[in-house]
């Protein structure tokens, strides 16, 4: 099995990957960033780090966060953290699909463990 991974650079301006939109999906799924990074394996501070990272590439927030008190805090994906996630899963399916013939000629040429 072989996988393409997507990268998309913006030079000074920053970067997502599947890191990120990862991140994205599961601040959706738990509606916290804290949770979100418990889930993914990383700390707070780092989870927050690439929130705070995505929030400066662009100029709308991918996230917004609503601060603690009696219902509790939370957070959640914009309207444009929304479409960035699911442009950038229409992007790497596109791109998976373009060099699948490409990809499966290249994994035949692997070389063999053992041989």
């Amino acid at each position: 099995m072989n996988r393409l991974t997507l990268r998309l650079d913006f030079g000074d301006q920053g970067a997502v990957g599947p890191g990120k939109i990862r991140l994205l999906e599961a601040i959706a799924e738990h509606r916290s960033i804290s949770a979100a990074g418990r889930a993914m394996g990383m700390s707070y501070r780092r989870a927050w780090q690439l929130v705070d990272a995505l929030n400066q590439t662009f100029a709308l927030p991918s996230v917004t966060t609503q601060v603690g008190g009696g219902g509790g805090g939370g957070a959640a994906l914009t309207d444009f953290g929304q479409e960035l996630v699911a442009a950038y899963r229409a992007m790497e399916k596109a791109a998976a699909e373009a060099t699948a013939e490409t990809r499966a000629g290249l994994a035949r040429r692997l070389r063999v463990p053992g041989a």
